[in-house]
Formats: structure tokens, C-alpha cells, sequence
């Protein structure tokens, strides 16, 4: 959770008590501040879809306890009868009456305005990466390179091990959300994806990957997809931008402990 997110919806809440603010006034607050909460109150990025249905769980539930009962219906629409009768809101009234409609044409219009898209081709679902990546102002060659503590398993296990255990913890505070807690992709937003997210538990997916390939796919994620691999909708974002480097190699570490498959060799040239 980001902190100050949260301590400021807490500070409108504050706020509205000191007031004593009116039922409406805290069903909007409450609307308001759990939509704030899903939208920019978590590190992981939650997909659109996600927030849409959850959105319209929380507006069911405002206007449910809003008409609970009589009382609460009068004084959820005291504030708004008082916005229509008295003279001395009719230019809050009159500038509501031309945002509201301007605010939906202006949706209408910058939807229509997406650029068009062309049609939907086949994809390679692992495409080549490139010879060499920048994550964190350090190159990263995923030609030759080497997961730096994988060499760990037989020199220093003990280090090896808390090396997995950190990308457990790293794991399931930010991917398991998609690809699910037994790795199979089958996380609560994963239905919400297209393509679903990648199923780590089959046998012909990380096996078949060298460790490399797999820490250019975390650390730069949907938007690090060369040409070959679109046309690409992923929600997939570029993990570097929350990851330490040391964190998403020990994420590579944990998916092929957890799984039980050994990365694929690389294979040597003459």
C-alpha cells in the first residue's frame, strides 16, 4: 500500500467528521476514497477491468445503504433539493448542468479518437530478446550472462536458500496477483487479462527458458516486447521500476525452486 495515499483519505475523513458533513457528502467521500485506494493506493498496478468491477461493487453498496431506509433517503437528497430550489446555488446549478454533459461528450469524443489499431496477427508468445539490456544504469548481458546467484546452489546453500526465500516474499507481494499462488497462472486478476498471464507450473514454459530471457521479461515487462511479440495487451508492467536487481533475479531463483524445473542450458559454441 502506498502510505500517504491512505493518510489522505483519512485526513478528508477527519475532515468531514469535524464538519459533521451530511449523509451525501459522506457517501461520496467514501465512493471517492475506495476508488482512490484501487487506483493509486497500490505499488502493483491493478488492471482497468479490475477497477471497473470493483467500482461497481463499492457504487452498489453506496446506493444500498444510502436507500436503507427513509431517513437515510431524506438525507442523502435534503443536500440536493436544497442545490435545485434555492436561488442562491443556481449558479453551482447552472455550472453542473453544462459540466456534466461536457465532461461526457469529452469521454465520447477521446474514445472515439483512439488511433486505429491494426488487425489481430498471430504472436510469438516467447520472442527473441535483444542481446543485451540496461536495468538500473547497469548492462545486462542476456547472451552470456548468468543469473549472478545461481552458482550459489553448490558453493554456499545456505546463501542460495535465502536467496529463493527472498523471492518468495517478493513473489507474492507482487505477482501472484496474476499468476496465481500455485504459479499457474490462475491469480484474481487473471481473468481480467488478454492474454492470461503465464503459467509457470507447465512443463514446457520456464524449462524450456534460460534464466536471462526470464529477468528480461520481469524487468521490462509488456512494454519491453519487441515488434515479433505483438500485438500484445498485457498488463504485465516493467518490474525495474519497482524491483531492486537483486529482487528480480532471486524471483527467477523461487519460480524454478517452486516448480521443480531446472533452467534450460545454455548451449555452447565452438
Amino acid at each position: 500500500m502506498k502510505i500517504p495515499v491512505v493518510l489522505a483519505i483519512l485526513a478528508v475523513l477527519l475532515v468531514l467528521k469535524v464538519r459533521k458533513a451530511g449523509l451525501l457528502a459522506w457517501a461520496v467521500a467514501w465512493w471517492a476514497g475506495f476508488y482512490a485506494v484501487i487506483r493509486f493506493g497500490f505499488v502493483v498496478p491493478i488492471p482497468a477491468s479490475v477497477i471497473a468491477i470493483y467500482m461497481g461493487i463499492a457504487t452498489l453498496a453506496v446506493l444500498a445503504y444510502v436507500s436503507s431506509s427513509k431517513e437515510r433517503r431524506e438525507a442523502a437528497a435534503r443536500p440536493l433539493i436544497r442545490l435545485i430550489l434555492e436561488p442562491r446555488y443556481r449558479s453551482l446549478l447552472a455550472a453542473i448542468v453544462v459540466l456534466l454533459p461536457a465532461a461526457a461528450a469529452a469521454n465520447v469524443y477521446f474514445r472515439m479518437s483512439v488511433p486505429l489499431e491494426p488487425p489481430l496477427f498471430s504472436r510469438t508468445v516467447h520472442p527473441a530478446s535483444p542481446a543485451e539490456i540496461t536495468v538500473h544504469e547497469k548492462k545486462i548481458d542476456l547472451e552470456t550472462g548468468e543469473n549472478p546467484y545461481r552458482s550459489l546452489e553448490t558453493s554456499d546453500p545456505e546463501g542460495f536458500r535465502g536467496h529463493v526465500e527472498n523471492g518468495r516474499r517478493v513473489y507474492y507481494r507482487n505477482c501472484v496477483f496474476c499468476h496465481g499462488d500455485d504459479l499457474s497462472g490462475a491469480g484474481m486478476f487473471a481473468h481480467g487479462l488478454n492474454p492470461i498471464p503465464t503459467s509457470f507450473s507447465d512443463k514446457g514454459t520456464i524449462a524450456m527458458l534460460q534464466e536471462t530471457f526470464l529477468f528480461w521479461r520481469i524487468s521490462k515487462g509488456g512494454p519491453g516486447l519487441p515488434e515479433e511479440g505483438g500485438p500484445w495487451d498485457t498488463a504485465m508492467p516493467a518490474w525495474e521500476k519497482f524491483l531492486t536487481e537483486e529482487e528480480m533475479w532471486d524471483v527467477v531463483l523461487f519460480l524454478y525452486d517452486f516448480t521443480e524445473q531446472r533452467p534450460r542450458a545454455r548451449e555452447e559454441h565452438e
